[in-house]
């Protein structure tokens, strides 16, 4: 029997293997730190838990509209018109089971067999995957560290060919936590209408952001040309702390929306009801808990990142966004723990949880592979914990 040759060669999830192995310690009564998982650790707000509830009590549990329904769909262009300066109507607009259904119902709407797609690394491993399940090419573009992990146009005109098709971009961004800013912004937005290429923007984080002199803004807002080119997926679950409630949209040109809405149609019929009400809720009710949250994330940034440059052998940029913090375990290669060496990040992350019960997500599927990622979307005593446990591992390499 031979199965699908495109599914077979996509690897599992670095993240979800690290955090079922910190879950397989933690079950045996191990006192693990887990800074590997991409979720808040807050509960999902009481308005929007009533607000589910009451669906359920109303009996709203049957198919909706494929797209969403038109509340919802409408809450979102109001979002949009409200706090990114871009307007759409419903019709443009498809609600999915969470940011990254939507995301896969782009590339699988817009892509034919063998078209690129530019995807600067570091970058989210799921992007690549999904390429690839579209019968797409992945195009791997390594950025720099020192230019904020952001796209040039010099490297923007070495990665294209005349099969590029989409640009990707996350901002703010998972790994790096940086913030795209309005100059490198302009520079893709320019080379995608040169060339005639889509972007796909991704927004999950634009409300962690951290650093004042930075902040959000959406490509689609750079004119008509880059609007009418332009996917912005985005979603309720980083936000509003409803990851497991799955729910996501796109935004996106007429003709897109068309395609992804008879996809989705197709393989999905309709985003879960309840949760549709619930985003409703999160969308139009009180907005205080975005900003409570926000704010613990912004202590806990500033808390890891002094943590870390007082830790020799490793370094970082201080996100400015998001809740990772990327740090680059260079001068650690070669090194060893108790005579077993490290190799890249993926070494260091297992000697790291064997030895202090302490998991990190290595960075060779985001394209780095001597870089590994925290996420301090975890209690601020555990972050203590686990970086204590960190600096004393790296001061024991020998």
């Amino acid at each position: 029997m031979e199965l699908s040759r495109k599914i077979m060669s996509i690897k599992p999830s670095a993240t979800l293997v690290v955090t079922a192995k910190a879950k397989e310690l933690k079950d045996a009564g191990k006192d693990v730190v887990a800074f590997a998982a991409g979720e808040p650790d807050f509960d999902t707000p009481e308005n929007i838990k009533q607000a589910a509830i009451k669906a359920i009590n109303d009996g709203f549990t049957k198919y909706t509209a494929g797209a969403g329904i038109i509340e919802l769909r409408q809450a979102i262009c109001d979002k949009l018109k409200k706090e990114n300066n871009v307007e759409y109507s419903p019709s443009q607009i498809i609600v999915s089971n969470g940011a990254k259904h939507s995301l896969a119902n782009v590339f699988m709407a817009v892509l034919n067999d063998g078209d690129e797609v530019i995807i600067p690394a570091p970058f989210w491993l799921s992007y690549a995957a999904m390429v690839t399940i579209a019968g797409g090419k992945p195009v791997i573009v390594y950025t720099k560290a020192e230019n904020g992990f952001m796209l040039t146009r010099e490297e923007l005109e070495r990665a294209k060919t005349d099969k590029t098709k989409v640009i990707v971009l996350t901002s703010p961004n998972n790994p790096t936590g940086m913030i795209a800013s309005l100059k490198d912004l302009q520079t893709v937005a320019d080379f995608a209408v040169e060339n005639d290429l889509i972007v796909i923007s991704d927004e999950i984080y634009e409300h962690l952001i951290y650093n004042s002199s930075k902040k959000h803004i959406s490509i689609a807002t750079l004119g008509k040309a880059i609007y009418d080119r332009t996917v912005i997926v985005n979603g309720v679950s980083k936000s509003y702390a409803m990851t497991g409630w799955r729910i996501g949209y796109a935004a996106c040109p007429a003709e897109i929306a068309k395609c992804v809405n008879s996809l989705q149609s197709h393989t999905a019929s309709n985003p879960n009801s309840i949760a549709q009400k619930a985003a409703l809720e999160a969308l139009t009710g009180p907005q205080e808990s975005v900003e409570y949250m926000r704010g613990q994330f912004q202590k806990r940034c500033d808390y890891i990142f002094e943590r870390e440059e007082a830790i020799p052998l490793i370094s970082a940029l201080k996100p400015d966004g998001a809740f990772y913090l990327f740090i680059n375990i260079d001068k650690t290669i070669g090194k060893k723990y108790n005579g077993q060496a490290i190799t890249d990040g993926a070494s260091f992350a297992t000697l790291l949880i064997e030895n202090k019960l302490t998991a990190v997500v290595p960075c060779a599927d985001f394209g780095m592979p001597n870089y590994i990622r925290l996420s301090y979307a975890i209690s601020l005593d555990d972050i203590k914990k686990g970086m204590d446990r960190i600096e004393e591992f790296v001061k024991e390499l020998k």
